[in-house]
Protein backbone atom coordinates (compact mmCIF):
# COMPACT_ATOMS: atom_id res chain seq x y z
CA UNK A 1 0.00 0.00 0.00
CA UNK A 2 1.24 3.44 -0.91
CA UNK A 3 -1.66 5.65 0.18
CA UNK A 4 -4.15 6.17 3.00
CA UNK A 5 -7.42 8.08 2.71
CA UNK A 6 -9.66 8.84 5.68
CA UNK A 7 -13.12 10.27 6.20
CA UNK A 8 -13.48 12.98 8.82
CA UNK A 9 -16.92 12.82 10.45
CA UNK A 10 -17.38 9.51 12.20
CA UNK A 11 -13.74 8.49 11.78
CA UNK A 12 -11.32 11.23 12.89
CA UNK A 13 -13.96 13.29 14.72
CA UNK A 14 -17.21 12.40 16.42
CA UNK A 15 -18.49 10.32 19.30
CA UNK A 16 -16.11 7.54 20.25
CA UNK A 17 -13.37 8.64 17.86
CA UNK A 18 -9.73 8.45 18.88
CA UNK A 19 -8.13 11.35 17.04
CA UNK A 20 -4.83 10.86 18.90
CA UNK A 21 -4.62 7.17 18.03
CA UNK A 22 -5.59 7.63 14.39
CA UNK A 23 -3.29 10.64 14.04
CA UNK A 24 -0.44 8.48 15.33
CA UNK A 25 -1.18 5.93 12.59
CA UNK A 26 -1.23 8.71 9.98
CA UNK A 27 2.14 9.97 11.24
CA UNK A 28 3.58 6.45 11.22
CA UNK A 29 2.55 5.79 7.61
CA UNK A 30 3.72 9.23 6.49
CA UNK A 31 7.12 8.50 8.05
CA UNK A 32 7.31 5.51 5.69
CA UNK A 33 6.70 7.69 2.64
CA UNK A 34 3.02 6.79 2.26
CA UNK A 35 0.79 9.58 0.98
CA UNK A 36 -2.24 10.52 3.05
CA UNK A 37 -5.46 12.36 2.51
CA UNK A 38 -8.89 13.22 3.79
CA UNK A 39 -11.95 12.71 1.60
CA UNK A 40 -15.05 14.27 3.12
CA UNK A 41 -18.56 15.05 1.96
CA UNK A 42 -18.24 18.39 3.74
CA UNK A 43 -19.97 21.17 1.77
CA UNK A 44 -16.84 23.33 1.87
CA UNK A 45 -17.10 27.09 2.05
CA UNK A 46 -15.53 29.38 4.61
CA UNK A 47 -16.63 27.23 7.56
CA UNK A 48 -14.53 24.32 6.27
CA UNK A 49 -11.19 26.12 6.36
CA UNK A 50 -10.21 24.20 9.52
CA UNK A 51 -10.53 20.98 7.50
CA UNK A 52 -8.44 22.30 4.62
CA UNK A 53 -5.85 23.38 7.18
CA UNK A 54 -5.29 19.70 8.06
CA UNK A 55 -3.63 19.28 4.64
CA UNK A 56 -0.18 20.22 3.39
CA UNK A 57 1.42 17.92 5.95
CA UNK A 58 -0.28 19.32 9.06
CA UNK A 59 -2.06 15.98 9.48
CA UNK A 60 -2.37 14.69 5.90
CA UNK A 61 -0.95 15.58 2.51
CA UNK A 62 -4.24 16.61 0.87
CA UNK A 63 -7.83 17.38 1.85
CA UNK A 64 -10.64 16.84 -0.62
CA UNK A 65 -14.02 18.29 0.30
CA UNK A 66 -17.12 17.54 -1.76
CA UNK A 67 -18.19 21.15 -1.78
CA UNK A 68 -14.83 22.24 -3.18
CA UNK A 69 -14.66 19.65 -5.97
CA UNK A 70 -18.38 19.35 -6.77
CA UNK A 71 -18.50 15.57 -6.36
CA UNK A 72 -19.30 13.39 -3.39
CA UNK A 73 -18.87 9.92 -1.96
CA UNK A 74 -19.96 7.33 -2.98
CA UNK A 75 -19.39 8.53 -6.57
CA UNK A 76 -16.33 6.84 -8.07
CA UNK A 77 -14.97 10.13 -9.36
CA UNK A 78 -14.08 11.49 -5.92
CA UNK A 79 -11.93 8.44 -5.08
CA UNK A 80 -10.21 8.63 -8.45
CA UNK A 81 -9.60 12.36 -7.97
CA UNK A 82 -8.02 11.74 -4.57
CA UNK A 83 -5.72 9.08 -6.04
CA UNK A 84 -4.77 11.35 -8.93
CA UNK A 85 -4.04 14.35 -6.73
CA UNK A 86 -1.79 12.23 -4.51
CA UNK A 87 -0.07 10.55 -7.47
CA UNK A 88 -0.83 6.95 -6.53
CA UNK A 89 -2.93 4.37 -8.35
CA UNK A 90 -6.30 3.62 -6.68
CA UNK A 91 -5.36 -0.02 -6.05
CA UNK A 92 -2.47 1.16 -3.85
CA UNK A 93 -4.78 3.00 -1.43
CA UNK A 94 -6.52 2.07 1.79
CA UNK A 95 -9.74 4.02 2.33
CA UNK A 96 -11.38 4.34 5.77
CA UNK A 97 -14.99 5.45 6.28
CA UNK A 98 -17.74 4.84 8.80
CA UNK A 99 -20.37 4.38 6.07
CA UNK A 100 -20.31 0.98 4.40
CA UNK A 101 -21.66 2.39 1.12
CA UNK A 102 -18.60 4.65 0.84
CA UNK A 103 -16.21 1.80 1.66
CA UNK A 104 -17.83 -0.38 -1.01
CA UNK A 105 -17.58 2.42 -3.57
CA UNK A 106 -13.87 2.85 -2.84
CA UNK A 107 -13.36 -0.89 -3.19
CA UNK A 108 -15.19 -0.78 -6.53
CA UNK A 109 -12.46 1.51 -7.92
CA UNK A 110 -9.76 -0.83 -6.60
CA UNK A 111 -8.98 0.56 -3.16
CA UNK A 112 -8.76 -1.56 -0.03
CA UNK A 113 -11.72 -0.56 2.11
CA UNK A 114 -11.79 -0.42 5.89
CA UNK A 115 -15.23 -0.01 7.44
CA UNK A 116 -14.66 2.06 10.56
CA UNK A 117 -16.85 0.78 13.40
CA UNK A 118 -14.49 1.86 16.17
CA UNK A 119 -11.08 3.45 16.48
CA UNK A 120 -9.45 0.47 18.15
CA UNK A 121 -10.36 -1.98 15.38
CA UNK A 122 -9.49 0.57 12.66
CA UNK A 123 -6.08 1.26 14.20
CA UNK A 124 -5.44 -2.47 14.45
CA UNK A 125 -6.48 -3.08 10.84
CA UNK A 126 -4.39 -0.18 9.51
CA UNK A 127 -1.40 -1.41 11.54
CA UNK A 128 -1.72 -4.78 9.79
CA UNK A 129 -2.29 -3.35 6.30
CA UNK A 130 0.69 -0.99 6.57
CA UNK A 131 2.84 -3.46 8.53
CA UNK A 132 3.33 -1.03 11.40
CA UNK A 133 3.53 -3.60 14.17
CA UNK A 134 6.40 -5.76 15.28
CA UNK A 135 4.23 -8.82 15.87
CA UNK A 136 4.04 -8.16 19.61
CA UNK A 137 1.47 -6.50 21.78
CA UNK A 138 3.07 -3.07 21.70
CA UNK A 139 1.86 -0.06 19.76
CA UNK A 140 3.58 0.22 16.38
CA UNK A 141 4.50 3.89 16.78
Amino acid sequence: MRGLLLDVGGVLFGPGSDLDGLSAVVCAVKARGIVTGIVSNDPGGANAQWLRDLGDGVLVDDVILSGDVEMAKPDAEIYLLAASRLGVEPEDFVFVDDLEINVRAAAAVGMVGVHHVGSESTIEELSILFDLGDGGDTKPW
